[in-house]
């Protein structure tokens, strides 16, 4: 078992024998906004949070894809896509889960430490325990789709196997 530290959510201690949560903690690396520069299409995002964002605009709003490109963090990146969501590329819900996979390999390629607190997670259910997000975590209820979790942990097996 994998003795972890500091939990937000009490009922997730109390699951570390089966869940991993990746918010702050031994795992926040797993997290977008965790502080891991990522290159992908050749430019250089200083987390994969911004990388994701920014992508959204590139082609239907190149100010605002700089905008957020130019953010000071993660978190800013993010409200500035969610302000602009109107000028966000049209098939972004076709579409982001196919990035958000892209942006994860490249993050796992060039950072040898997450690669290795990947492999860390051995069999453990991989999980954003966001109580806001339940598309890309599992949302206040528990019950979101965990988007994140489950490309971390398919990202994990196609580790395993090569």
């Amino acid at each position: 078992m994998i003795k972890l530290g500091q939990y937000r959510d009490i009922w997730l201690g109390e699951k570390v024998g089966e869940v991993i949560g990746f918010y702050p903690r031994e795992f926040y690396c797993l997290n977008n906004f965790s502080s891991f520069k990522v290159e992908y299409n050749g430019v250089l995002y200083s987390s994969l949070e911004e990388a994701y964002q920014t992508i959204g605009f590139l082609v239907p709003a190149p100010k605002i894809a700089q905008q957020i490109k130019n953010s000071h963090s993660a978190h800013e990146a993010q409200k500035l896509a969610y302000a602009n969501r109107k000028f966000q590329r049209k098939d972004w819900d076709e579409v982001k889960v196919f990035i958000m996979e892209d942006l994860l390999r490249a993050k796992i390629k060039q950072n040898p430490y997450v690669k290795k607190k990947l492999l860390e997670t051995k069999d453990y259910t991989i999980v954003e325990d966001s109580l806001k997000d339940d598309f890309w975590g599992w949302g206040p209820n528990r019950n979101g789709q965990n988007q994140l979790g489950k490309l971390w942990m398919k990202l994990r097996e196609e580790l395993r196997h090569n």
